[in-house]
């Protein structure tokens, strides 16, 4: 009869728990010192190891001759309760056995002695689904069993236990599994197994197990049917996801405000037989990546990406604000919310709310116009720094002016009127070659800040750096919107640290300046160009 990969595979020793280690080292230091705990606890999201553990720990508590710590597995308890002959092991679901009688039977069973094994071990799984009743029946139980009686219960939801019962035992908190600790498994399965599997398909399993060990081995078993190698596509077509290039596709388009590429990535999801509802999680689980780009200097660390998807990113975050960000995720997920409905049509969801990202005119939401106010300071702080008129395309997202009387305009006086502080210092003037000499290190220090912050090394792409004699760097930007990207606090700290690691040279000062033709960089002798 086949067996499922995760049941085959289901770890034998606390050695083989994948991503649990502050687990499984107490629980074999535990068994090494016979230093048992009357009441375990065992919580954490599902497929991250609980009921193995749990089945684990009544193979340790039982078995004649452990090892470091771990079940020998080749005792006669150990087989016994692997084969799931012994009596002395129960395992009850609480989800349909969730009565008071239920309890009553365990109250009344504990009294007596186990018939061949040293300990009687009752794992009880998903037991916040026990009734109140059941819970205070269980209660005195678990505070004092008897000498020879463990209890193992296991929950995904922790919140949903009665304080006296989490108190009563040892509790452990199980976390969800890394995608690199997944992606090392299902490449020892696979090999095992002999099924090919490309590392990119493994890497995409894991990020849709979302931490969980037993759903990517399953995915793993349902992708290599038929002989096939096991790809990044096959895994999408499977699962009917989404492909990271439809995706920024999408942001594109809704950056560019341009519908009729909005309705053709609908129609190519309605088309492909794919639910529109997992396209648009996809599409906010990118928002939330665009979030975290924008919003800390150190975001590889919070995103599971290649450095190649670290850098599609990071140009699709350049063209959004956080305040947008915040506002089209909001109205995402109330689309999604809508889309859930019974007897709401996905297609007429997904195209209304898309056309509604487009143009913030059409959404009266706090959120969206908080996103405009931000707008409109983003670009009023660009006038100020001397950028061209906003054009008419870019003006379309502006709030349309009233058609009131002209205001009358104040009468001349002698003296000229104060002028208002601008939003932001105006760049600094070209500087003259004769001062400065070229920065051959700027590639490197471009490098070094490609590992740091992918979205201030986007910035950068284009810009040209060269040095004065008294040490002050000059960094030369092709337009004012990166100007106002680059030239905050936190950036000018990073690029002063990588230029004092890189240049011979150290740093006396940053200094920010635009082109001369305010568009593009002028190649030229002194300012080193950033290649490729």
């Amino acid at each position: 009869m086949h067996r499922a990969l995760y049941r085959k595979w289901r770890p034998l020793t606390f050695d083989d728990v994948r991503g649990q280690e502050h687990i499984t080292s107490i629980l074999k230091y535990e068994t090494q010192n016979a230093k048992f705990s009357h009441a375990y606890l065992f919580c954490g999201s599902r497929g991250t190891g609980k009921t193995t553990c749990a089945k684990l720990l009544a193979r340790a508590v039982n078995c004649l001759s452990p090892r470091d710590g771990n079940p020998c597995g080749e005792c006669a308890a150990c087989r016994g309760i692997l084969d799931g002959a012994e009596t002395d092991v129960i395992e009850m679901d609480a989800a349909s056995n969730n009565g008071v009688e239920n309890i009553r039977d365990i109250r009344d069973e504990v009294v007596y002695t186990p018939s061949s094994l040293r300990y009687r071990v009752y794992i009880v799984d998903e037991v916040h689904m026990l009734s109140g009743s059941a819970f205070n029946a269980l209660l005195k139980t678990l505070e004092e069993p008897p000498a020879h009686v463990i209890f193992i219960l296991a929950t995904t939801e922790l919140h949903k236990l009665p304080a006296t019962i989490i108190s009563r035992c040892q509790r452990f908190d199980f976390r969800r599994i890394t995608v690199p600790v997944i992606v090392d498994r299902l490449t020892e399965i696979a090999a095992a197994e002999g099924i090919p599997l490309e590392r990119d398909a493994a890497i995409r399993i894991a990020r849709i197990a979302q931490g969980g060990m037993r759903d990517a081995v399953s995915l793993l078993e349902l992708c290599s049917g038929g002989d096939r190698t096991v790809t990044e596509d096959l895994v999408r077509e499977v699962t009917g996801g989404s492909s990271r290039e439809q995706l920024i596709r999408t942001l594109t388009a809704i950056a560019d405000r341009d519908c009729p590429a909005l309705f053709a990535v609908v129609d190519e999801v309605v088309t492909s037989s794919r639910d529109i509802a997992v396209f648009w999680q996809d599409l906010i689980a990118f928002y939330r990546d665009i979030l975290v780009m924008l919003s800390t200097p150190d975001a590889a660390r919070y995103l599971d990406l290649t450095a190649a998807e670290t850098e599609q990113l990071a140009a699709v975050a350049a063209r959004f604000d956080r305040e947008t960000v915040l506002a089209h995720t909001r109205h995402l997920e109330q689309a999604l919310y809508t889309m859930q409905r019974s007897g709401a049509i996905k297609r007429m969801c997904a195209e209304l709310a898309l056309i509604r990202l487009c143009d913030p005119r059409l959404d009266i939401s706090a959120d969206a116009l908080i996103a405009r106010v931000a707008d409109l300071e983003r670009r009023l702080a660009m006038l100020a720094s001397g950028a061209a008129p906003i054009t008419a395309a870019a003006a379309s997202a502006a709030p349309a002016q009233p058609t009131a009387q002209p205001i009358a305009q104040p009468a001349v006086s002698a003296e000229p009127a104060p002028q208002p502080a601008p939003a932001q210092a105006a760049p600094a003037q070209p500087q003259p070659a004769a001062d400065l000499h070229g920065l051959s290190v700027w590639p490197e220090v471009i490098e070094q800040l490609r590992g740091r912050d992918a979205a201030l090394c986007s910035f950068l792409q284009h810009a040209r750096a060269a040095q004065r004699a008294d040490g002050t760097v000059i960094v030369r930007l092709p337009n004012p919107f990166v100007l106002t990207m680059v030239d905050r606090p936190t950036n000018r700290e990073l690029l002063l640290s990588a230029i004092a690691a890189q240049a011979d040279v150290p740093p006396t000062g940053l200094q920010f300046e635009l082109a001369p033709s305010g568009s593009a960089v002028p190649d030229d002798d002194i300012f080193t160009a950033l290649e490729g």
